[in-house]
């Protein structure tokens, strides 16, 4: 398939997803892979639809959506590949533009230092790259490149890409235990990610499974650390993960609505305590939560703090 959705996304609002490339198709062979080990690896851009044949599968989505009232925010590609193997992804973003709506791009970033890709995100209003690690050899053990790419170069290309783009421009950083889930990859990353400026920089860990089966997720601290070290190069870092709670608002529901905070980023205790009380209710929420093992009290740099418990 295509098109397909709309699909609620915690960072897009409601989006039509686009598959350009075929299933499987792509630069990387990640351990963490939701939809298994990599089929087809290349880095060789190259025609796989018409971009015709696209366009039409989008308009034919988006007359359906129109049918039934149904939002749509974006148009994204994410496909179950790497997008920008398309050497037709210039006039594919080109005439989706077209169509009048916000187009995203989900990349895995490794073809960003041709200069040609480069041209073509540009015509997106957001981009999302890959940054598991700027470490060479935790590059090998967790995104597993083609042979013929180059760390360096990739780096190199998303800080032009950064200066480039007039867009928002985001990070993901897919956390595994025991590869990148230490302090030293996470500082690593938060100076890289200081020089690009992201106008977010997202934190995901493996919720589905995975190519691997001995990958596993990291720990609650483990996210809590690298949520506070790269909040401390940039200014907006987030948790993406799978559990997408309410709105971050207090409503009736103050359970729902706490763990809905936490799932996108860690509360300082204090916090915790102003928006329990801000809502009149009691402490002992905490504690009902933490039994139930939603909820887990950690602390890091000598502060206490609240994080959603993902594991376990």
């Amino acid at each position: 398939m295509i098109a397909f959705g709309p699909v609620p996304s915690r960072r897009l609002g409601r989006s039509i997803g686009i598959n350009n490339i075929p299933p499987k198709t792509c630069s990387y062979s990640c351990v963490y892979c939701q939809v298994g080990g990599t089929t087809e690896m290349s880095t060789a851009r190259r025609q796989f639809y018409e971009p015709e044949t696209i366009l039409n599968e989008v308009r034919k989505k988006l007359q359906q959506s129109d049918a039934v009232s149904a939002q749509v925010d974006y148009l994204t590609l994410v496909p179950d590949g790497e997008p920008t193997l398309d050497i037709n992804l210039e006039a594919l973003l080109q005439n989706l533009s077209n169509l009048g709506l916000n187009i995203a791009v989900i990349s895995n970033a490794s073809l960003i230092w041709d200069p040609e890709v480069r041209r073509a995100l540009r015509i997106a209003d957001w981009v999302s790259l890959k940054v598991d690690t700027v470490n060479e050899d935790t590059w090998h053990r967790i995104d597993r490149p083609h042979g013929k790419l180059s760390l360096s170069s990739i780096l190199k290309g998303i800080r032009t890409f950064a200066e480039e783009y007039e867009g928002k421009l985001v990070t993901e950083t897919m956390m595994v235990q025991n590869l990148n889930d230490k302090p030293g990859e996470m500082h690593a990353i938060g100076k890289f990610l200081e020089r690009i400026e992201p106008g977010c920089a997202y934190i995901s860990m493996p919720t589905r499974p995975p190519a691997e089966n001995w990958v596993r997720a990291p720990s609650e601290d483990s996210l809590n650390m690298a949520y506070n070290i790269l909040a401390d190069h940039i200014d907006e870092v987030a948790y993406l993960i799978d559990y997408e709670g309410d709105e971050f608002t207090q409503t009736d529901n103050l359970e729902s609505d706490l763990l809905g905070i936490l799932s996108v980023h860690p509360m300082r205790d204090t916090a915790v305590l102003k928006f329990l009380s801000e809502a009149g209710k009691s402490e002992s929420i905490l504690d009902e939560l933490i039994l139930k093992r939603v909820l887990k009290q950690t602390e890091y740099n000598g502060q206490i703090f609240y994080v959603r418990r993902f594991s376990g």
